[in-house]
């Protein structure tokens, strides 16, 4: 008798997690990892503890969704507290790194005369001794950047912290948010003590097209420790995936999968921009792209830049299996708000190519571009970002993600060179979060109200948006639904409302596009463009 053969279910979802909280790129490079955990993830706790009451009335309302509000209950106040001794016990070198950022930037700001440095690498705290350079710029203000392949080799890159968290959509309905409230063994969950590294990651999730056996399946899970309520077996399924990948035969196939993500296609050559797939509760859900539609091998993967609805980790690992190479933007090279992309990747065994901006890279019949890419990091100086530009078989595309466009030069520039567009896709992010709710925690020192409030994250809107469909002469424009998709909800907080200036900014801009005859469209949750 033929032994049964089993998938892992489309419903399944997969949270990476770090000392128990949802990991993104800021949480596993060890110096800004250290400070969220410190500066976000203590300070939550704690205010939890303090005033638990608070916290949960906060968390029922929606309006809040994605505040600094643990959505715990008052059972599990001793559970929150005991994830603060064991931080505090088990992570001291942790919190002695976060303190050594604190006083090394307390040491350069108060060197003020401009004269050498040179003497101050022997104040330099213990745990970042050796991992630092100091210098001064132009104007001889002090600064310092972090050497961070050495922070990588040291004791304060722990993968020991990390373990991976499945679920059901079926037992949640709605995936709870991420970023607020860690993860707690309970009945709707299974949680692993393993690293991202550890060999099941790539065979779980590879299972989503090629099954393994029951004794597979046991043998998979049984060194690992284990807690929750869901049972491993309970991820699996003998139903064959409803829905499948359907190869290009001509021409180019762009696929939206969502958010700000597209596939790339041609008989030749898969690629990704920014993927995040969301998972789907029914098999034969055709309403969201799924794993079980994409490619068998994805030959690269294009992130526009860290943040984490862009370079998202989890999905990654879960692509990790049939990714030739991620290619990233180059990287300023040490500095707090920028850590490296590349360095950070390649701790998670991707082959990763870094480029710089007009740097190209050969594809068959075709090439991947770079472009400059301005905005959206609340001013900072913040190198790794880019825009692609993909050319295949004659037909040029452009993905902007959450370009912005103050300054229209460089478009004018930009279209000087890569122009007669067939598609040109931007999201319309236009009021983003202060700058400080990504950044806010590798602050040293308190910042003004003024100043959080005047610099966010911001894309483009309308007026910034129509320049570049000209300075490109593009001939088809794609917004993406960043905020409008409700299966991700779970790391957007916030829903975007008809009367949201984003929405209205977005309505504005397609119809400033029929305006001057170029067709645009609101992509949303799936859509297909055939490019022949």
């Amino acid at each position: 008798m033929k032994s049964e053969k089993f998938y892992l279910k489309s419903e399944v979802y997969f949270e990476p997690l770090l000392n128990n909280w949802y990991a993104w790129p800021y949480l596993l490079p060890p110096v800004t990892g250290a400070r969220h955990i410190v500066n976000t993830h203590r300070r939550i706790m704690q205010s939890f503890v303090k005033n638990y009451k608070l916290h949960i009335v906060a968390s029922k309302e929606s309006v809040l969704t994605g505040g600094e509000f643990l959505n715990c209950t008052e059972d599990q106040v001793s559970d929150i507290q005991e994830l603060i001794d064991e931080l505090d016990n088990k992570c001291g070198d942790l919190i002695e790194l976060s303190d050594a950022v604190k006083h090394l930037d307390e040491l350069l700001y108060n060197h003020t005369s401009g004269e050498s440095i040179e003497y101050l690498y022997a104040e330099v705290p213990d745990p970042l001794k050796g991992c630092v350079e100091l210098f001064m710029d132009m104007e001889h203000r002090p600064s310092y950047r972090i050497i961070e392949p050495l922070m990588y080799k040291s004791s304060y890159y722990k993968p020991t912290l990390q373990s991976l968290s499945f679920g059901l959509l079926s037992k949640v309905g709605e995936r709870p948010f991420v970023l607020s409230t860690p993860r707690l063994p309970d009945e709707n969950h299974l949680q692993v003590k393993a690293d991202f590294n550890a060999p099941i990651v790539d065979t779980i999730f590879r299972a989503r097209e090629k099954p393994i056996s029951s004794a597979e399946i046991d043998e998979l899970l049984k060194d690992y420790e284990q807690s929750g309520g869901l049972f491993y077996r309970d991820l699996f399924t003998t139903e064959k995936p409803i829905l499948n990948h359907v190869p290009v035969r001509q021409g180019v196939r762009l696929t939206y999968t969502g958010h700000a993500g597209f596939l790339i296609e041609t008989k030749d050559v898969s690629i990704m921009v920014d993927p995040i797939i969301a998972s789907r509760e029914y098999n034969d859900d055709d309403t969201m792209i799924g794993y079980s539609e994409l490619p068998e091998t994805i030959d690269y993967i294009l992130i526009t830049h860290t943040h984490m609805d862009h370079a998202n980790i989890e999905t990654l690992l879960q692509l990790r299996y049939k990714t030739k190479k991620v290619v990233v933007p180059k990287n300023n090279g040490g500095t707090l708000a920028d850590p490296s992309l590349r360095l950070m990747l390649q701790q998670l065994n991707f082959d990763v190519m870094e480029v710089d901006d007009l740097e190209e890279i050969e594809i068959p019949d075709g090439r991947i571009v770079s472009l400059p890419f301005l905005g959206e990091h609340g001013d900072l100086n913040i190198r790794s970002k880019t825009a692609w530009y993909v050319e295949a078989y004659g037909k040029k595309c452009f993905f902007g993600a959450d370009s912005s466009n103050p300054d229209g030069n460089l478009y004018e520039q930009l279209g000087k060179i890569f122009n007669n567009l067939d598609v040109l896709a931007i999201g319309m992010e236009c009021v983003g979060a202060p700058y400080t709710w990504a950044y806010g925690a590798l602050h040293t020192k308190k910042v003004p109200k003024a100043i959080k409030n005047s610099r966010r994250l911001d894309g483009s809107d309308c007026d910034q948006a129509v320049p570049m469909v000209e300075a490109f002469n593009a001939k088809h424009v794609c917004v993406y639904a960043i905020g409008l998709e409700k299966c991700f909800k779970y790391f957007n907080g916030l829903e975007h409302e008809e009367d949201s200036r984003q929405v209205q900014e977005s309505t504005k801009f397609l119809e400033a596009c029929k305006q001057i005859d170029v067709p645009a469209e609101m992509l949303f949750c799936k859509k297909t463009i055939h490019l022949k």
